[in-house]
């Protein structure tokens, strides 16, 4: 397993991640992602940590808090090996103060997730969105407080802006409080608006992208053909889990997949492991989140790694996901001289 730095700080993770969306299914929404209970959980995190994939993500509204309760069992007398990465900002409760990036509903979101996860640290504690109502200095001061005290070790942002988050790094810096090192972002073959601001962003603050959803919704696993039905066990069979996630037009979509379809024949990996390995070529990617419903899903996802697509299938895969840029984005590109694509 490779080993990346994540954004500025000295700590390193692995270049796949477990995520957590899959464990519990309690509700209608993340039943569309999977349902395991505690004992196939413990068996993903098993292959997980015997193939050096350490790393598990999840957030305090997966499943309603029972993501993180199954994750914690998992984990029970090995915690020391695991990296836990978590999120919290969304809606948690019927309170008012139940929502969002206040010190108040931080805490006790990290305190409820460490209770959850039965331990007394989180590795990675991220904002699951950004809190435009609550002050970026309130939030930043309390994520400090947190690091501080020990209950959390590094401090990301998912899902922000370019301002969001360049805002977030000018308050970090103005008032020496710990900084956000890492920013888990939507990002796939089907999904490349990731590029325009927020990769040049990452890469001149050394802000490493986390990658959710790298198979496009679960559209890029391989089962999805042109003019065929949606195959069983797809989480776009979920209306309400399909509405959650990004939209692709269907041609675009097929387009891309005709392309996964040629690499594979010329490298004999399966569409997914092209689709992840495509990621973990691009400049400021870190980490993957991949997800898996059974065991055979996460060892396909595994087989990912220890090889890399040549330059030509890179560059035909490139050719078959591009979509035109809005404003400034197709503006800039006509001057790369002086705004060049990041390279690393």
């Amino acid at each position: 397993m490779e080993f990346r730095q994540l954004g500025s700080s000295g700590f390193k993770v692995p270049v796949l991640s477990l995520g957590t969306g899959t464990f519990g299914g309690t509700n209608e929404f993340f039943k569309g992602f999977g349902e395991s209970d505690v004992k196939e959980a413990t068996r993903l995190v098993d292959i997980a940590l015997d193939a050096g994939m350490n790393m598990f993500d999840s957030a305090d509204i997966y499943s309603g808090g029972v993501a993180e309760e199954i994750l914690g069992q998992a984990l029970k007398g090995r915690r020391e090996r695991a990296i836990i990465s978590t999120k919290a900002t969304f809606r948690a409760g019927s309170s008012p103060n139940d929502v969002g990036s206040s010190r108040y509903h931080l805490i006790r979101s990290v305190e409820g997730s460490l209770r959850r996860l039965g331990t007394d640290y989180i590795d990675l504690f991220q904002l699951h969105g950004f809190d435009a109502v609550t002050p970026v200095e309130e939030t930043l001061n309390a994520l400090d407080d947190l690091v501080r005290s020990g209950k959390i070790r590094y401090i990301g942002c998912s899902n922000f802006s370019g301002w969001h988050l360049m805002k977030s790094l000018a308050v970090s810096e103005r008032y020496n409080l710990a900084r956000y090192v890492a920013h888990q972002a939507y990002y796939s073959l089907v999904g490349r608006e990731y590029e325009w601001e927020l990769m040049p962003l990452g890469h001149d603050q050394k802000v490493s992208a986390v990658v959710w959803s790298p198979l496009g919704w679960g559209r890029l696993t391989g089962k999805l053909r042109r003019g065929q039905p949606l195959p069983e066990g797809t989480r776009l069979q979920n209306a309400m889990t399909a509405a959650g996630g990004p939209q692709v037009p269907e041609e675009h979509l097929y387009k891309v997949v005709d392309a996964l379809d040629e690499v594979a024949k010329e490298t004999g990996k399966t569409v997914p492991q092209i689709a992840l390995n495509w990621l973990l070529q691009r400049p400021t990617v870190a980490n993957v989140i991949v997800g898996a419903r059974n065991e055979a899903q996460l060892r396909q996802n595994l087989g990912a790694i220890g090889w890399n697509l040549t330059p030509a299938q890179v560059a035909k895969l490139d050719a078959a996901s591009a979509t035109p840029s809005v404003y400034p984005y197709w503006h800039q590109k006509q001057f790369t001289e002086r705004n060049p694509f990041p390279t690393s």
